[in-house]
């Protein structure tokens, strides 16, 4: 049996950061109790293997019952091109926003953006997410997708643009959209990147020679 992700929390709620205990939050409000308590002790014990995070959708496998390991897809809506640039726009339009986003953490008021323009940046109903497991059970979720999904928000715990991500923007090209929302002054990112070579690292501000 091919060894899983044990989810790190081995009791109480899963997910530590705002970002992870808003989506569970979420799931939690409208999925089946008894599933999801038993999608956590799936998780805890390491049932699932192979979780990967593309645009759009989340697999994974998970061990059961039967002799193969059920395959589980976790699908949500597609964000339109445009839209994207929407959000893109706005983000970059917020300093705080783009010294976050730089920085590896997710701003709070990030989901007020995609709200605004009519947009989630998770799924807040059933219908928001398109769950398939190929075990017999029908359920929505089922506990092996629901043991996936608490092991997909430790995942976010890790890396909040994995969030980005499953909604179809990954961090490198998240980052030059902010950068082209960006119109006019200097761009922070290059200015950050400059501050970390090494042959200017000993260089002092024009302003400190002339003292």
């Amino acid at each position: 049996m091919a060894e899983g992700i044990k989810a790190r929390n081995k009791r109480g709620s899963i997910g530590a950061q705002w970002w992870s205990r808003r989506f569970i939050d979420l799931l939690e409000s409208f999925a089946d109790q008894g599933r999801l308590s038993r999608g956590r002790t799936y998780a805890r014990k390491g049932m699932v293997f192979d979780l990967r995070v593309a645009p759009y959708e989340v697999t994974a496998k998970v061990h059961g019952s039967a002799p193969d390991p059920y395959e589980v897809a976790l699908g949500i809506d597609a964000i339109d091109e445009a839209d994207w640039r929407a959000v893109e726009k706005e983000l970059a339009s917020r300093a705080v926003f783009r010294a976050r986003l730089l920085a590896g953490e997710m701003p709070p008021e990030i989901e007020w953006v995609f709200a605004e323009l009519g947009l989630a940046l998770f799924p807040g109903s059933a219908s928001d997410l398109h769950l398939m497991c190929d075990c017999p059970d029908w359920g929505d979720p089922c506990k092996h997708a629901a043991a996936v999904l608490y092991l997909l928000a430790e995942a976010f715990d890790d890396d909040p643009f994995l969030i980005l991500q499953w909604n179809g923007r990954g961090r490198e090209q998240l980052l030059a959209g902010l950068r082209r929302g960006t119109e006019t002054g200097p761009d922070p990112f290059e200015m950050e990147e400059e501050a970390l070579t090494a042959a200017g690292f000993w260089t002092p501000p024009s302003g400190l020679a002339r003292l």
